[in-house]
């Protein structure tokens, strides 16, 4: 830790050393039970649901272990070695999640940018963020939408109450799944018409309705569900929310915190055969708010469109087809609504921009993503053997009413595409993954161009050294992978002048270099059943990393009185002798420990997690913070079910500790309550209180020196879900 400041460095230790202990207790705890016996009885796997179903001395018992969409190798969570976590619908559900904030709530290592914008969300996972370096994708769409200024630059729109699961995947490790995601892939699955439907069911629907006080925030989410033969089924879900702005803890309301918001699904399954199966879907969001201290109205329409094939024969094992067909269009447009004093980005002297005109914000992304995974064996070795390749392009084109592209967002075009290679082999208690990635990318503007390529390894060893029944689903792992992050087009085009306050001009930088992240890992994972009694269930994962990131992109200010820096003095009224350009500045390193763990009786469950990280970059031998570093956080939860598991009520305590050096660096503690109760088969009732100490708290990525965005204080949740089926 030299280089940090004592107090930095101290606190970074007592950090791991605290991630290091949990971890200690959690595993400790693996052992008091050494002689216990695992469920009486055989399990076996259900291709719908990947659930486990156990035969025990008090019935049967589902445990849901279910399969990740991003390992492409049919695993649960707890089977990856990686750093994997999994959010499903319940756990949504019992959220009442009103943004992707409320989803990530405790997930190891994921954190939200919001700004006063709560709807317009970008994922910051193990301290990174925008431009692509975390890859965010729905339904197979990759969700690539950005606009540059003051505040967060890339905005996700996916309403909670449409996502049957999310999962993540930390690090550089989804080598499989696309170019550029040096933090991490999110993946989040929308809602099927099975998700409704019960067995014996043609048709089904359900109304909730939703109520949040802090905000006067109103929810209404209809969803209807036909199966039209067994071979075809339909399911459409419309949500709509108006919400006010909120107060914080001192009571005090944050401008800009409302919004309403109109999102839509509708998704067709088709099998056109017994090993068939083609999924077809559209997901859009109609958005408004108010931003800039209401100097401008923002009106998003986002329209997203996915086809899926997989065809997979159980005879056949060296076929497991899969072929991804996506697009992603968003238009947004910022309409002015008084007028607006700038500065022209062609001349550089005062302009009056006229209330009712627009900055339009229009991209386009088209994906195609084809693998396929063959199982074989060599003598006392199984294979997996993952094999593709995958192509997507961003089209951006911004208008302003000044006149050309939108300074801080210009227009352009990128192409990445890559081919990829991995296999998974298992001997008894040894797994070995390795892998290699090709990436490549061409990068077109109006004045300007670039392109590269990059191979990219990976290589994974995972030891199962335990035969007791106790120890049996014990695993540690290590994993060395790297990772490419080309470009994005702002960083790469970005030019004109600065068009408020003061004058200097954006400069264009095409020779920029790809971001390349080298990732250690070291970790745990445990997995037991039956550890204190039949039925109850344990699982766990924990690991350290540690990130280097060469060629690190970031926004530079150069002097005009510095030679050779490129910056030329423009004169006129306003101006000053300093220019903006990206540029790859900079190394930078994270590290971090993470934990997840839940344990489930039946009548009582409970879970922990926690997230320690730290960051800097190094620039000519000076170390700075790592400005999207987020807060370190520990969470708990402990929770009951009663009145034959209708019933379940709990709670969640979550102690944050932000970075040292952001603006807003002070401690803080939420404390969650939550109830369901299902009052029939087809009636079920929740509420929740959020903050319930009342808190005044702030988000440290939406912390300037300048500003803070303060989070909700004290909320209560009422909801009422209805449901029919015949």
């Amino acid at each position: 830790m030299a280089g940090y400041g004592a107090g930095r460095g101290e606190a970074s230790l007592n950090r791991m050393r605290i991630g290091m202990l949990l971890a200690g207790v959690a595993v400790a705890g693996l052992n008091t039970q050494a002689s216990a016996q695992n469920a009486v009885g055989e399990i076996e796997t259900e291709a719908d649901t990947s659930a486990l179903v156990v035969e025990t001395d008090a019935g049967p018992m589902t445990l849901l272990d279910r399969l990740t969409v991003v390992s492409r190798t049919s695993e649960s969570p707890i089977e990856q070695m990686a750093s994997v976590s999994q959010v499903d619908a319940a756990e949504i559900s019992q959220r009442m999640a009103t943004t992707p904030a409320d989803v990530f709530f405790a997930v190891p290592g994921v954190n939200i940018q919001a700004d006063a914008k709560r709807v317009a969300s970008s994922i910051n996972v193990r301290g990174l963020q925008d431009f692509g370096r975390v890859s965010v994708i729905v339904d197979g769409a990759r969700q690539n939408f950005q606009r540059s200024g003051h505040g967060t630059q890339s905005l996700f729109f996916l309403d909670p109450n449409l996502i049957k699961q999310v999962d993540v995947v930390r690090g550089p490790v989804a080598n499989t799944y696309g170019s550029g995601a040096i933090g991490g892939v999110v993946f989040f699955e929308t809602k099927d018409a099975e998700d409704l439907l019960r067995p014996g069911e043609t048709v089904a629907g359900s109304l909730t309705g939703q109520y949040e006080s802090n905000g006067d925030g109103w929810t209404t989410s209809v969803v209807g569900a036909y199966r039209i033969n067994d071979a075809v089924d339909v399911l459409g879900n419309v949500v709509w929310r108006d919400y006010s702005d909120y107060e914080d803890g001192a009571g005090t309301t944050v401008a800009g915190t409302g919004f309403d918001v109109l999102s839509g699904l509708a998704k067709a399954t088709i099998r056109p055969s017994d090993f068939s199966e083609l999924k077809l879907g559209w997901s859009g969001t109609s958005d408004n708010w108010t931003e800039g201290a209401n100097t401008y109205d923002a009106d998003l329409e986002q329209n997203t469109f996915s086809a899926r094939y997989n065809l997979r024969d159980p005879a056949e094992t060296w076929l497991d087809l899969h072929l991804n067909v996506s697009a992603n269009l968003v238009d947004l447009d910022q309409t002015f609504l008084r007028d607006a004093r700038q500065f022209s980005s062609e001349t550089g002297l005062p302009i009056v921009i006229p209330a009712g005109s627009r900055t339009r914000y229009d991209l386009e992304t088209y994906g195609i993503d084809l693998w396929n995974t063959s199982r074989f064996d060599t003598g006392l070795l199984q294979h997996e053997l993952t094999y593709g390749g995958d192509w997507l392009q961003d089209d951006v084109v911004t208008s302003s009413p000044a006149g050309g592209s939108d300074v801080y967002t210009p227009s352009g075009q990128r192409q990445v595409y890559g081919a990829y290679l991995q296999n998974k082999m298992t001997y008894d208690w040894l797994e070995v993954i390795g892998a290699l990635r090709y990436d490549g990318y061409r990068l077109d503007g109006t004045d300007a161009e670039s392109e590269g390529d990059r191979l990219s390894p990976r290589l994974t060893v995972g030891v199962s050294p335990f035969e007791s029944d106790a120890l049996d689903g014990l695993q540690f792992y290590g994993t060395y992978a790297e990772g490419y992050r080309s470009p994005s087009v702002t960083e790469t085009l970005i030019s004109g002048l600065h068009p408020n306050g003061v004058v200097f001009p954006f400069l264009p930088n095409p020779d920029l270099r790809p971001e390349t992240a080298k990732t250690w890992e070291i970790g745990i994972n445990y997995s037991q059943d039956g550890i204190f009694q039949g039925g109850d269930t344990l699982r766990l994962k924990a690991a350290y990393f540690h990130n280097d990131i060469d060629d690190y992109i970031g926004g530079q200010t150069l002097s005009a009185f510095v030679p050779g820096s490129g910056c030329t003095f423009i004169p006129g009224p306003g101006s000053i002798p300093t220019c903006f350009q990206y540029q790859n500045f900079a190394s930078a390193e994270i590290q971090g420990f993470e934990l997840e763990a839940f344990y489930d009786q039946g009548r009582y469950f409970g879970g922990l997690s926690a997230s320690f990280i730290e960051g800097f970059t190094l620039a000519d031998g000076v170390r700075s913070d790592l400005v999207t570093e987020p807060s370190s956080q520990v969470t708990g939860q402990l929770g009951m079910r009663a009145l034959d598991e209708r019933l379940t009520f709990g709670g969640e305590v979550q102690h944050n500790i932000p970075p040292s050096g952001a603006a807003f660096n002070e401690d803080y503690t939420l404390v969650n309550v939550f109830v369901d109760y299902e009052a029939t088969d087809n009636l079920r009732f929740n509420a929740r209180v959020d903050n319930l100490f009342d808190e005044r708290y702030a988000n440290p990525l939406n912390a300037t020196t300048t500003s803070t965005i303060f989070e909700p204080g004290v909320s209560f949740k009422v909801g009422l879900t209805a449901r029919w089926g015949g």
